[in-house]
């Protein structure tokens, strides 16, 4: 028996040793009783010491009690009905041992009642106060007149002193937790030693990792941990954390239940949440269990810190990798084996359960489903592991690695229970292996075309009483569980999950009959298809995507002829594209391409429709030479078909004109976008919002071409469209002011741009959340911004942390990522580490070379900056080779006026000065005054640059007064431009030579 001392309480006011000593003794299923009457004792003197009801079965029971009495004092229990499950033991032996122990020692024992169910008759030796049904004052009232103790109030300082719940008070925040299995068994050692490695964590570091092999009961531990303990929190928020998108979609749901103000979008709910429990405010004293957290880099960055606890469930050990202890649950004990069968099966035997025992191989999950019917069952163990040991179906074949032998077998004289007993649970069963295992939305299945369903479904669908009664059936044999993750105050999250084991999913799968299979199938796909919002585009609708999309692949929707189902694949698509999960959109566009022009036919419309979705996916990750080659098979296939100004004509152009960006053909997208712009415009009008994404893409490729003021223009009108015609935090008028605050920025705007992006980045955080893509650019503009600025220390850590988490969500190698990093690369040259700096330029442009080819202008541009690192460390010579090359390689891409190139001039002409030519080095900052002062104006900041460091080229020729003159006036535009204060005035009066970074842009 576990025992754990606990002191005087300080500050009762009571000298220790003035009340008896009290030894709690109660079942480990009632703890939170036994923490808070200790609690309740303590304040008032009493010394306690708390022991774990849980003796060896071989010990007998008159033992187990006679070994209380060498405790000092009184001993006290918590009776309930666990208390006489523990062993188990019959009554007869409770009732012998409790009229041979504690009936003489009155005296001595002591008790208190904590249930209503049927106690062994003796139990009236107590003669136990009962606590149940009683709120918190009357049930301590009732604790201190049983024990004979006074019921003075208590001095303020005692009175005050937090203590442990009520139990029968549930936290204030409570949501998503499993019922209680009342079935628990064992489990004591591992429930302590997660308490006592929560208990010991510092703040931050309150993470326990549950991990062990499917059907251990992870899960059902993790439950018990939190009705065991859960009094001592204000909040308890469990979320099942098998996909990244629905643990970010239920953790979200936790906003309102802490009374957070956010708006209705999850991505704003979610970043409230977190940053709530890394505060505790307004709870410290929070619990958080994430359920099935298989793929710990999908999650690990979303794990909240703070003040509470975090609980996870996983297979994967890899959690001990991200400041988690590990906690393995092995399989049962013989002996918990032997409890736990006997407690699920009374009939049974000891010996007889512990054969069954060691037929399944103490695997709790097949322990739980066996027993349960064989308890219902006439068939005997022998008779049973004789079946299991010879097998029902031998074509049967191990699913998993790491499946017990026996669970096949096992499964099928269950599955053949079920089918005689109630053939509708079965039903409902296989219906579920057709959605992913885990957490199933079955509540699904009845928004299914009722004139579609086949009439056997039907009448389980639309009948509550043979629904229930189905699930009734399954969570007695637990099959399933009821889930209650759905939060309250979301009124689009209401109905029945279901949780299925994915040892249970792939068994009952394997095990349905080929015609039952396609009739199955199409229910579910025709739910899914049902359940789709229709408006991917809304981030508000995310969190319902996030839910479906993990479903299509079990259902094999891209088999489905149904045009519904199709419209949910290209909206999921869409979803997917929007929300930045590109990885999974190109795997399901892949396989949809693949399957539907096989179904459907090559020129089949859903094909083409298909074709966009995929092109986006693949252009978001940098594919553009395949997106080129898809759109213009579109397009071409479009145009002969149905014209040049068909609708689908126009959209498939967009993408090619996209791709041409890509590529950095600047003016062959440039030509296509004007061309789409004016074919809207006369088609749909000036507002409609097709017409306003083509305005958006001509804007694009104004500004890739350095022409920022057309560009700016234009977004300035789109923004200003979009805000009227759609809401202010819709993610396109979201994504026009990016634009707009870019192009503010690249005119050496700053103080606006910076202005603009900080708002709008608070909002994309709210809105799209955090780690959205659109998020991370809106960030690493604003990033950008005060580095303009000259505000350095707000930009080196929103660089630093933008970049990682583009790197933890899109990669290494993703398009957005390598923007960003050049950017780190520039701002560590010139104000971290040169190393760092080094090293990650040398990475860019060897991605961009991978990526885009050697003669884009991104590789030029990247090889410009990289030149300024090796200049910085003193490889003058193969700088200068490098960033001569770089600006011959740009000039060819963009031509010789383009900013870029101009930026390029600036570059070469300060290595030419340092390997010895100084003339041409100022003959060609001459050129780029004149070809910028052209292009971009006389104040534009880099036509600036260009006349401070033509004044430095001059004062290495000796011309010192023109020198004087060129610089005078420069230094007088730059107050005037950016300011006397601004950080590019001050380094131009220190004779500091300007330099450019090259930035690559969005296409």
């Amino acid at each position: 028996m576990r025992s754990q001392a606990t002191g005087t309480a300080p500050g009762s006011g009571l000298r220790s040793g003035s009340a008896p000593d009290i030894t709690i003794s109660f079942a480990g299923f009632n703890r939170a009783w036994a923490a808070w009457i200790g609690d309740r004792l303590e304040r008032r003197g009493v010394t306690v010491v708390q022991q774990r009801w849980d003796p060896l079965v071989d010990i007998p029971l008159q033992d187990a009690l006679r070994d209380l009495l060498l405790a000092p004092g009184r001993v006290l229990f918590v009776l309930s009905d666990w208390h006489f499950q523990l062993g188990p033991r019959s009554h007869e032996e409770w009732n012998r041992a409790l009229r041979e122990v504690v009936a003489p020692e009155p005296d001595r024992f002591v008790a208190v009642s904590v249930t209503t169910s049927a106690l062994p008759g003796a139990t009236s030796v107590f003669g136990a106060a009962d606590l149940t049904n009683v709120g918190a004052d009357e049930a301590e009232r009732r604790l201190l007149a049983h024990l004979g103790l006074p019921a003075d109030p208590l001095p303020e300082t005692a009175a005050a002193r937090v203590g442990p719940r009520y139990p029968s008070d549930t936290p204030e925040v409570w949501g998503g937790v499993p019922r209680r299995n009342t079935r628990f068994t064992g489990r004591e050692e591992l429930l302590t030693l997660v308490y006592g490695a929560l208990q010991r964590a510092g703040p931050g570091a309150g993470v326990v990792t549950l991990h062990g092999m499917s059907g251990v009961g992870k899960t059902q531990l993790a439950a018990e941990y939190v009705y065991r303990f859960g009094s001592e929190y204000d909040v308890v928020w469990w979320v099942p954390a098998d996909r990244r998108a629905l643990y970010r979609q239920k953790l979200a749901e936790l906003a309102p239940e802490l009374g957070l103000s956010t708006g209705a979008e999850y991505g704003e709910r979610l970043r409230a949440v977190r940053d709530s429990l890394r505060r505790g405010d307004p709870h410290s004293h929070w619990l958080l269990v994430l359920d099935g957290a298989d793929e710990p880099e999908q999650i690990w960055d979303l794990v909240p810190t703070g003040p509470g606890h975090v609980l996870i469930t996983s297979r994967n050990p890899e959690w001990g990798e991200h400041n988690s202890n590990l906690v393995e649950v092995p399989v049962y004990s013989r002996d918990e084996s032997v409890a736990f069968i006997r407690r699920r099966a009374p009939r049974l035997t000891q010996s007889e359960s512990d054969l069954l025992a060691d037929a399944l191989e103490d695997l709790p999950l097949l322990l739980d489903q066996t027993a349960g019917w064989l308890n219902d069952s006439d068939m005997s163990v022998d008779e049973y592991v004789e079946l299991l040991e010879g097998g029902i179906d031998q074509d049967v074949v191990k699913v998993s690695a790491d499946f017990p032998l026996a669970f096949q077998t096992a499964w099928s004289i269950l599955l053949n229970k079920l089918k005689e007993t109630v053939p509708e649970s079965v039903d409902l069963l296989r219906l579920c292996t057709f959605f992913a295992p885990g957490s199933i939305p079955v509540r699904f299945l009845k928004g299914a075309p009722a004139d579609q369903v086949p009439e056997r479904l039907s009448r389980l669908m639309n009948d509550p009483l043979q629904w229930n009664k189905a699930i009734g059936q399954l969570r007695q044999y637990s099959v399933v569980r009821l889930q209650s993750h759905e939060s309250i105050t979301d009124e689009r999250s209401s109905g029945e999950s279901l949780y299925l084991h994915r040892m249970v999913h792939q068994i009952v799968s394997k095990d349905m009959p080929e015609r039952d299979r396609q009739e199955f199938i199409d229910v579910v796909r025709r739910a899914l298809a049902a359940a789709d919002p229709g408006r991917p585009n809304d981030t508000r609708l995310w969190s319902s995507y996030a839910e479906i999309t993990p479903h299509l692949k079990w259902a094999d929707v891209l088999l489905s002829t149904d045009p519904a189902v199709h419209t949910l694949v290209l909206n999921c698509l869409r979803y997917m594209y929007l929300s930045g999960e590109y990885r999974a959109g190109i795997k399901l566009g892949e396989r949809a391409m693949r399957a539907w022009r096989e179904l459907l036919g090559e020129n089949h419309p859903r094909v083409w429709d298909l074709s966009y979705h995929y092109a986006n996916l693949l252009r978001a990750v940098g594919d553009y030479a395949a997106t080129e080659a898809i759109e213009r098979a579109a397009v071409n296939h479009l145009r002969a078909e149905r014209g040049e100004h068909d609708l689908e004509h126009l959209r498939a152009s967009g993408g090619l004109a996209a791709d041409l960006r890509g590529l950095g053909r600047y003016d062959e997208a440039l030509e296509i976008s004007g061309w789409i712009l004016a074919a809207y415009q006369e088609l749909l009008g000036e507002q409609d919002s097709r017409t306003l994404n083509a305005q958006n893409n001509l804007a694009i490729s104004l500004r890739l071409l350095g022409r920022y003021e057309e560009s700016l223009e234009l977004n300035r009108r789109t923004l200003e469209a979009r805000r009227q015609l759609l809401r202010p935090r819709h993610g396109w008028t979201l994504y026009s002011e990016v634009n707009y605050a870019t192009d503010l920025r690249l005119l050496g705007r700053y103080n606006e741009a910076e202005s603009l992006q900080a708002q709008s980045a608070r909002v994309h955080r709210l809105v799209m959340g955090t780690d959205n893509p659109q998020t991370l650019r809106a960030e690493h503009n604003l990033a950008l911004c005060h580095y303009r600025s000259g505000d350095r220390t707000r930009a080196q850590a929103l660089f630093t942390r933008v970049l990682e988490r583009c790197e933890r969500v899109l990669g290494e190698d993703d398009p957005l990522t390598m923007m960003f990093a050049a950017s780190q690369s520039c701002f560590a040259r010139e104000h971290a580490d040169i190393d760092q700096a080094r090293e990650i330029s040398e990475k860019v442009v060897s991605g961009y070379v991978d990526m885009l080819g050697e003669a884009h202008p991104y590789v030029a541009g990247t090889r410009a900056n990289h030149a300024l690192i090796l200049r910085n460390v003193g490889e003058r010579e193969h700088a200068h080779v490098l960033i001569e090359g770089a600006l011959a390689d740009m000039t060819r891409a963009v031509g010789e006026n383009h900013p870029w190139a101009l930026g390029c001039a600036i570059n070469v002409s300060a290595l030419r000065n340092l390997v010895g030519d100084p003339e041409s080095a100022a003959a060609l900052t001459e050129t780029t005054i004149t070809r910028a002062t052209e292009v971009l104006g006389r104040t534009h900041p880099l036509t600036l640059s260009a006349r401070i460091a033509h004044a430095a080229d001059l004062r290495g020729l000796r011309e010192r007064r023109r020198a004087d003159e060129v610089e005078e006036e420069a230094l007088g535009d730059l107050a005037a431009t950016l300011g006397q204060q601004h950080v590019h005035t001050f380094s131009a009066r220190a004779r500091s030579r300007p330099y450019w970074d090259f930035e690559p842009q969005i296409i």
